[in-house]
């Protein structure tokens, strides 16, 4: 079954169109590579998926429901969209980390926030904050931090803050965990840990959108590979159709360029 349906989604910043009628779907449990020049769209298709920033047209389906629709202003109120971004976990290049808190608290503060909304929080604060906490404890060891629970985010390499991060967005268990090429921000020796743990959650079937310029990285942990030029989709397919036997003569010079380099 589909955990996501995209339709002629289009995006446009003023006069300029970013993204033209741009559609997929993804099944649960599988990864998608989104690859691309810089200014194709791809970070801006990421942004519209976790809305932060409002698509101006088309429509968006998780799970069969549907989240976003441009018709319908009833998709589009505050409150729709706050509750509607839940379904997607967003990880950021520049990490994003709060500065002020540990990677414990870095972790656990968007659980906090929607626990207090819960109507049984008053009575259960002491139990609920503390089953959020041994969560945040928990997926930081997944991901190797045990040892740095109560660091602060400059106290952490480079890699070891993409891996907060990652934590972060996997707490609020998502349908679907997006990476905004989550390497390049990273020299190349932390480059691997981070890949390493992405890896790690394609083995176990987490469902991914991956932005990413690693193109050996998408060839490994991709199921499907979306090729994005000029806001639009030339290519789509497995990544043996996509990087390997590409059939349109943009995507064999994209790739060709970038093997180049």
């Amino acid at each position: 079954m589909d955990v996501l349906q995209v339709h002629n989604l289009n995006m446009h910043y003023g006069a300029a169109q970013v993204l033209y009628d741009v559609g997929f779907s993804l099944e649960k449990g599988e990864a998608l590579a989104i690859i691309g020049s810089s200014g194709s769209g791809k970070t801006t298709l990421l942004r519209c998926l976790n809305f932060l920033e409002i698509p101006s047209g088309g429509t968006i389906k998780v799970n069969g429901e549907t989240v976003f629709d441009a018709a319908d202003s009833n998709t589009r109120t505050e409150s729709e969209i706050r509750k509607n971004r839940l379904h997607f976990g967003l990880v950021f290049q520049q990490f994003n980390l709060f500065p002020q808190y540990t990677a414990r608290k870095n972790v656990s503060l968007a659980c906090e926030l929607l626990a207090r909304e819960r109507s049984d929080f008053k009575g259960r604060k002491h139990e609920i904050l503390s089953e959020i906490d041994e969560a945040a404890v928990s997926i930081l060891g997944q991901m190797g931090l045990s040892d740095k629970l109560d660091f602060y985010p400059h106290q952490l390499s480079g890699g070891q803050q993409q891996r907060v991060a990652i934590a972060r967005a996997l707490a609020l268990e998502p349908d679907i965990l997006c990476f905004d090429e989550p390497t390049s921000a990273l020299d190349p020796e932390l480059t691997g840990e981070v890949l390493k743990v992405i890896r790690g959650l394609a083995e176990k079937r987490t469902t991914m959108i991956i932005v990413t310029h690693e193109m050996q990285f998408a060839r490994e942990v991709s199921d499907e590979v979306l090729f994005i030029d000029g806001g639009v989709i030339v290519e789509s397919g497995t990544p043996e159709q996509v990087l390997v036997n590409p059939s349109k003569e943009r995507t064999r010079q994209f790739l060709e360029r970038y093997s180049g380099q």
